[in-house]
């Protein structure tokens, strides 16, 4: 049986940002966002499940609701679960603004802070103990990090001949694969014959959406939470038979191509990109697996 040990809540999948790498599609028209009545819910099915140790908040951009945020890591902190926060630190704009943002939560039992920077986000990226987040994070006790992806680039000066590299930390999923693979070198489709970044099988954690749709992978869906227990989902899940997933385990992406006679192209950046784009293709016939719209650009 599948035994996790987090879950990493889409507090919303509104965002003041519209990055191009965004898995969810993050954006200022987004919908969707959690309730206090629906976290305490799914708190109370995390301590049913009895192998949730934490819990991750994040987006969109949660500290657009920072009340709802506030209360969310106080409550998981009363009911004993470790608590972080992934952030694109649009409110870190010096460190004593910071600290104000922070503090707060800090008292309320936040135990990690994460923040984004990077020319993804429209920002210069910075060593970590000159960003003002981190900054305030230390002074308050915080153990505080920074997420930094180095972007696609299709051509590097001096390579030669300004062929296309790939290069960048990005996974083209969601908005990725429609935003940046133009001009990137691919590959052949059906090289991609595994999926090299979940494990699709017996995860540690998932995430779950303001909608209670529990993710495999962003838009990869094992089960809805407010249909159906949190316990009822995991222990009946089998991966050897859920559609999609099973195709997967057994041939990757290309995989799926060739079992559901898609139509592709030959070559695709990277096993992401060729599996969104199945999925895609995949919608109208596992409206529940393939889910929900946010995740593939519909607002």
């Amino acid at each position: 049986m599948m035994k996790l040990n987090s879950l990493h809540t889409l507090l919303t999948y509104r965002c003041n940002y519209e990055c191009d790498h965004c898995f969810v599609w993050g954006s200022p028209r987004q919908s969707g966002v959690f309730t206090l009545a629906q976290l305490e819910e799914l708190f109370q099915q995390a301590l049913t499940l009895d192998t949730i140790t934490g819990f991750y908040f994040e987006g969109g951009e949660a500290f657009i609701y920072y009340p709802l945020l506030l209360e969310a890591v106080k409550r998981a902190h009363e009911l004993g679960f470790v608590t972080g926060i992934v952030t694109n630190g649009y409110w870190a704009t010096n460190r004593e603004d910071a600290s104000v943002w922070l503090r707060p939560l800090v008292q309320a039992g936040l135990d990690k802070l994460e923040v984004s920077n990077d020319l993804l986000h429209g920002e210069t990226a910075v060593p970590p103990l000159e960003h003002p987040a981190i900054q305030a994070a230390r002074s308050l006790g915080l153990k505080a990090s920074l997420i930094i992806l180095e972007p696609p680039q299709k051509a590097r000066p001096g390579n030669g001949a300004g062929v296309p590299v790939a290069g960048g930390d990005v996974m083209f999923r969601g908005r990725a694969a429609v935003a940046l693979t133009d001009g990137l070198p691919r590959q052949p489709w059906h090289s991609f014959t595994t999926c090299p970044y979940e494990n699709l099988a017996d995860p540690g954690r998932v995430h779950v959406d303001p909608f209670g749709y529990l993710h495999l992978c962003q838009g990869l869906v094992m089960g809805n939470v407010w249909q159906r227990p949190l316990t009822d989902i995991i222990h009946t899940y089998n991966p050897e038979t859920y559609p999609v997933v099973r195709d997967l385990l057994a041939g990757g992406p290309a995989g799926l191509v060739e079992r559901y006679h898609l139509d592709h192209d030959d070559g695709y950046v990277d096993a992401c990109h060729l599996c969104y784009s199945a999925r895609i293709a995949l919608r109208d016939q596992f409206p529940t697996i393939v889910a929900p719209d946010q995740m593939y650009g519909v607002v």
